[in-house]
């Protein structure tokens, strides 16, 4: 499944703020620095949907805060079911 993210780095915490039409918007508590928030951003969609973290790869946006996102290791089923959950 891919999924678009609009990034907010250096947040106290990581949390899925909400939805704007298709872009799932997140905070992440890792600086936007060396690539941690890219990291922290994976470690975080990975532990959200219930994958290992390899399976959460950033195919575009590495150096912006709108990022494209594959998710693996569920069924497209499971994975949008998770999506449909968010506000």
């Amino acid at each position: 499944m891919v999924i678009r993210v609009r990034v907010i780095p250096n947040a106290s915490e990581n949390d899925v703020v909400g939805r704007i039409g298709s872009t799932v918007r997140l905070k992440v508590a890792a600086p936007a620095i060396d690539g941690k928030a890219n990291l922290e951003l994976c470690r975080f969609l990975a532990e959200f949907f219930q994958v290992r973290p390899r399976m959460v790869k950033i195919v575009r946006g590495e150096k912006g805060r709108e990022k494209t996102v594959e998710i693996e290791g569920r069924t497209e089923e499971e994975l949008r079911s998770v999506m449909e959950a968010i506000p």
